[in-house]
């Protein structure tokens, strides 16, 4: 316990500082403490348990017009002053490290600490703010009192306070030391991301922008709010030692930097979800969002997961966002979480989505994904039926294995309700839109997933622009956005599709042909660009090429799944219908998800559309008009 004595002592732990001469004492025996470190020490002391910016501490130990390398010097004053205190970073005692902000000390403080030479404040200010307390506690009797006069003018000066509309949660810095702990850092952020997401009132910029200020140091909070249009930014630090984690937060209201939080969480690993939910909780009281009475009951639910199964949950988290390989390694540890912890709700969920992009990415056959993934997505709402990774899964799952059109419906609604400010559900939602011929909410929806992704590519617009007019058959439109795709990313192998499939629908196919065969040597082996080259050779007279690649995909089939329903396209352009149909049919037994997906508005079985065999099939599979 620190101990304030009146001749300008002041004890903490097993130290004593005289304030008044700048010595420093442990356990009788004094400490060597140059003046910068002593500087920095006062400082902290002067404001316990608040922060102290790195600007104030510049103006401290340098004159204006000093010449100094201000961060290497600060930061040599702080460690200097932590080797003396026998203090970490990483585990702080004392004086604690708010990333790109300041610092803080966290041991109980008392603010006449100091004596006046040394505080910025003085006896009269104290003196000034014991009068002001006493006046709040006459005004809050009074407010106990008045029924409205007072209370109502209170009230109206405290709604000053800025309003905070939208929110960005940069990446928490790994304080631990380990770069492997990195995976731990990021997976926090991306949670607390998603636990934001899920309040109506709040727009949370999304963990695509967020991520891309990883390790950012020369620009201010101010500034980056700025370019994410987020009212307030929040920053911070997670350290993981042994079985527990602690969370350090700081934000500020972007336009004015003023300060609006700066708190530090600490729970058991194993209660990390209530950390996460005490985290934002904080943030809603703060920013003063009004939540809805479902919202407050889910802020105030208390989960908590095996330190060990979080542990896998978060490594596999990495690996979900580097592409079929990152997959395959996200599925084995969403895997060892639920073994870990069989009542991990997140866990199940996470990994039902997992095979469901599998299968999208046509990485696994229909048969070795949605079984499972159905399995997991019951589970997962068994544990915990608003599982936002779950409804998402239930969506593809309706839509693209069990065809149930209405169930999908329904399903991307509540999943829009319940998440409202989830980009990765308004992402999906464009192309769903797009796919049920709604063109204009499937374009309203890509411009809500730009609001929460607002560093997103340009190229990523135009990828997604491009596959809504391909739903629409707008192959003329869909010829400019190839065109400004290929010169913007000439390297995209989607890019050459789109412009590829405009010209084709457009009736130039010759020179589809060329970008088909530049999407194929760029998409490493997926099989719709090669399916639509094949298509177009044979619908020019080119059999022997057309059949050179039906060929490859029978020797891929040996080792990879290949769907059935490109071996239909391809057998449509060179004018075989029984044998399209027979893939066609292979493709509905499966219940491929090409089959949904491609059925209203692939050119490449236009010549197929008028056989009583397709009417037959859309009848089956009670495909909306």
């Amino acid at each position: 316990m620190q101990k304030t004595e009146p001749d300008g002592l002041v004890r903490f732990g097993v130290f004593e500082l005289d304030s008044r001469s700048g010595e420093l004492r442990s356990k009788g025996s004094r400490v060597k403490l140059q003046d910068q470190p002593l500087q920095v020490l006062l400082a902290v002391l002067e404001k316990p348990g608040q922060v102290v910016t790195r600007e104030e501490l510049r103006a401290r130990l340098w004159p204006a017009d000093t010449f100094v390398d201000f961060d290497h010097g600060l930061n040599a004053a702080v460690k200097r002053l932590r080797d003396a205190l026998g203090d970490t970073a990483e585990n702080p005692r004392y004086i604690e490290t708010l990333p790109r902000h300041g610092y803080r000390f966290i041991a109980a403080a008392v603010p006449d600490a100091l004596p006046p030479e040394r505080s910025h404040t003085s006896l009269k200010q104290w003196g000034w703010l014991l009068g002001v307390t006493a006046v709040l506690l006459v005004v809050g009797a009074l407010v106990a009192v008045d029924g409205g006069g007072v209370r109502g003018r209170l009230l109206s000066r405290s709604a000053a306070q800025p309003q905070v509309r939208s929110l960005a949660v940069l990446p928490l810095a790994n304080l631990s030391g380990d770069p492997e702990q990195e995976y731990f850092a990021d997976g926090m952020t991306e949670q607390l991301i998603g636990e934001l997401s899920q309040l109506s009132g709040l727009k949370v910029i999304s963990r695509t922008s967020v991520m891309q200020y990883k390790g950012e140091r020369k620009k201010g909070l101010p500034q980056i709010g700025r370019e994410l249009n987020a009212d307030a930014v929040m920053e911070g630090s997670v350290l993981r030692s042994g079985n527990r984690v602690r969370v350090a937060a700081h934000m500020i209201y972007a336009r004015t930097d003023q300060n609006l939080l700066t708190e530090t969480y600490e729970q058991d690993l194993g209660d990390v979800l209530k950390l996460q939910r005490e985290v934002a909780e904080s943030i809603t009281e703060k920013v003063r969002l009004k939540l809805t009475l479902e919202e407050k009951a889910r802020l105030g639910e208390v989960r908590q997961v095996k330190s060990e199964a979080f542990d896998a949950y978060l490594r596999a988290m990495q690996f979900n966002w580097l592409g079929p390989q990152g997959l395959k390694e996200a599925q084995s540890y969403f895997i060892q979480a639920i073994q870990k912890d069989p009542g991990f709700a997140d866990a199940y969920g996470a990994l039902a989505d997992c095979y469901v992009n599998r299968a999208d990415g046509r990485l696994l056959s229909p048969q070795d994904a949605f079984p499972p993934a159905k399995q997991a997505l019951r589970r997962a709402l068994e544990l915990d039926e608003k599982n936002c990774s779950a409804h998402l899964a239930q969506v593809w799952i309706s839509w693209r294995y069990d065809w149930d059109w209405a169930a999908a419906d329904r399903e991307f609604k509540y999943a829009l309700e319940l998440c409202p400010n989830s980009e990765e559900i308004h992402w999906n939602h464009t192309y769903y839109a797009a796919w049920a011929g709604h063109s204009a909410e499937a374009l309203a929806e890509l411009e809500k997933k730009r609001e929460l992704d607002p560093l997103m590519t340009e190229r990523r617009v135009l990828d997604a622009k491009g596959l809504i007019y391909y739903h629409l058959r707008d192959y003329k439109t869909m010829v400019e956005v190839g065109q400004k795709l290929v010169a913007a990313a000439g390297g995209s192998w989607l890019a050459h599709y789109i412009l590829g499939t405009g010209y084709e629908g457009s009736g130039q196919t010759l020179e589809a042909i060329s970008e088909y065969q530049k999407s194929v040597e760029l998409s490493a082996g997926n099989q719709d660009p090669a399916a639509s080259l094949g298509h177009a050779y044979a619908t020019t007279g080119r059999r022997g090429d057309a059949q050179k690649i039906l060929r490859q995909w029978q020797h891929q089939m040996e080792s990879t799944y290949v769907s059935p329903y490109m071996f239909a396209t391809v057998y449509a352009g060179l004018g075989e219908k029984d044998k399209a149909f027979e893939y066609l049919e292979k493709a509905y037994q499966e219940r491929s998800s090409d089959l949904p997906y491609f059925l209203r508005a692939d050119l490449r079985i236009d010549t197929l559309r008028s056989d009583p065999r397709f009417q037959d099939l859309l009848a089956r599979m009670n495909f909306p008009k």
